[in-house]
């Protein structure tokens, strides 16, 4: 035999016994066996009494609260007694032993902190942080239109069909009680900000960001913000191909996966603590941390396989997520993030606990060629004027603004491309068959212009396409052109500005029911 998670060995009884069994009893069970060494042999001069067993175990029962009463049984090994000393994991738990508390963790004791003390007797209870009373609370704080909202969602989404009443459906959903509002109902539908922040940031290196936000307010609405700012500083591939010129855009990473991490930090986190969801893009990495460790007894070896019990700390607001379709199963997160990124094939998904709280990541070494058949790197065609006789152009692993950048580079030298035949001035003229004008929707307009023709009064190309932009769509959003542009939003609002002073674009209306109009004409 050998110590384990379940199994202790020593050498006689003292309180460190009770210690061990009382940290057995608020995980999963476990024995002690009295008599042995750490090697599993026995010591010598070991003697049992005939009253001793039964001393013991009245020890165990007064010295822990709530008093636990161990199973006790004389055994042999090696032909010498020892005694198994052996204790099921306790239905009320904590369990204290000299007013403190202990998990087992491996093959030792560990002692808790008031959050984990707090967690694990709502675990023992069957009830979670987010169904206690919000401290002075009511109704009035919460907001009407987001819970109408909600409604719709859930009964558009067909997993439950809730009254369209806003206090009847949070009843239903046990989110209210009379006029007492618990934390879930709080965090998800106060109408005033209560600082639950997700804070997100791109970084060149560990101490070097370039641009970040803090994001707080309804969790349905922090989703989507922080959706939108990652998919903004993503870089993305594009696969150009066909007669009709399709477009097909490939992520660095895929969009679910990172869904699915972005979900599992905010219904999971542990939102007694003060600290803030914090999610950080580097160039080949991302990462994701909640306050808050593994919840229950679920272990980081549990996460690897497919089959795990889910135990979830936020019960409420995880089954606001479930039904509005934004989670499919409890549990099953990890499981659609490793799916996801099987065709990434150099991608990894690591995760770990740290500190007090939970760490997971997704990172590459390369963006892999056998991602798509025969796919080129943009860079390989920087270095040279020829194609060959390929009939699709497949770029891979480049930002947007790369592919600006080469674009305008080339028309500068006024470099032809030949696909087969001479395809003349344009780049991207004929892939085969015609590709037409254009070779992204993001790089608009008669590619063969130089850029001195095409700058007007000292304007940049990102407020040119700003303004393009605004062209398309009068109606388009900061955070829209911030995506489509992969610039970050505050400089998006700077060149803005900048155009409004010029004269070029103003706004009509308010921030969100508003348009743009173009002052300037431009061709």
């Amino acid at each position: 035999m050998k110590e384990n998670k379940n199994i202790e060995f020593k050498s006689n009884f003292n309180d460190s016994v009770i210690e061990t069994l009382c940290a057995f009893a608020n995980t999963k069970g476990g024995k002690v066996i009295v008599g042995l060494d750490n090697h599993g042999l026995p010591v010598k001069n070991f003697r049992v009494g005939n009253e001793t067993i039964q001393q013991w175990i009245n020890e165990i029962k007064t010295k822990t609260q709530p008093s636990i009463i161990a199973d006790a049984d004389l055994k042999k090994v090696n032909g010498k007694d020892v005694v198994e000393i052996a204790i099921q994991e306790f239905p009320v738990k904590p369990v204290s032993f000299k007013s403190r508390f202990y998990k087992r963790v491996n093959n030792s004791n560990h002692v808790l902190n008031a959050t984990e003390i707090s967690n694990l007797y709502m675990q023992s209870l069957q009830v979670s942080w987010d169904s206690y009373p919000f401290q002075n609370a009511d109704y009035k704080q919460l907001s009407i239109p987001k819970i109408k909202s909600f409604i719709k969602k859930v009964n558009d989404g067909g997993r439950f069909l809730l009254p369209d009443n806003p206090r009847e459906a949070l009843q239903k959903l046990n989110l209210i009680h009379e006029n007492t509002v618990s934390n879930a109902a709080m965090i998800l539908f106060a109408s005033k900000n209560l600082h639950y922040n997700v804070h997100v940031g791109r970084f060149k290196t560990a101490s070097l960001i370039i641009d970040d936000k803090l994001i707080s307010g309804n969790l349905y609405d922090v989703v989507k913000e922080t959706m939108q700012f990652i998919l903004s500083h993503l870089k993305v591939a594009f696969e150009i191909k066909g007669k009709n010129t399709q477009r097909t855009e490939i992520f660095e990473y895929p969009i679910p996966a990172i869904r699915e991490l972005v979900l599992n930090a905010i219904i999971h986190r542990d939102y007694s603590s003060p600290s803030d969801v914090q999610i950080k893009i580097f160039d080949q990495k991302i990462t994701f941390f909640n306050p808050g460790k593994l919840f229950g007894n679920i272990e980081l070896k549990d996460l690897k396989g497919d089959r795990y019990a889910s135990q979830t700390r936020n019960k409420l607001i995880a089954e606001a997520f479930y039904l509005t379709k934004d989670i499919e199963k409890y549990g099953s997160g990890f499981i659609r993030v490793r799916k996801e990124i099987e065709e990434y094939l150099t991608m990894k998904f690591l995760y770990t606990e740290q500190g007090n709280g939970f760490l997971s990541q997704l990172n590459y070494t390369e963006q892999t060629k056998t991602l798509f058949d025969k796919t080129e790197n943009i860079s390989n065609q920087k270095t040279r004027n020829k194609i060959g006789d390929k009939k699709d152009i497949k770029i891979i692993n480049t930002s947007i603004n790369s592919l600006k950048s080469l674009v305008l580079k080339q028309n500068e030298k006024a470099i032809n491309l030949k696909v087969g035949d001479k395809v003349g001035d344009k780049v991207g003229e004929k892939v085969g068959e015609k590709v037409g004008d254009k070779v992204t929707d993001r790089v608009t307009d008669k590619v063969t212009d130089k850029v001195t023709d095409r700058v007007t009064d000292n304007l940049s190309e990102n407020q040119l396409e700003i303004i393009r932009l605004m062209k398309k769509n009068r109606f388009i959003t900061t955070i829209e052109i911030a995506y489509k542009l992969e610039i970050s939003q505050r400089k998006i609002k700077e060149n803005i500005g900048k155009l409004k002073e010029k004269g070029y674009v103003k706004r009509i209306g308010s921030a969100k029911g508003g348009h743009w109009e173009i002052v300037t004409k431009f061709n």
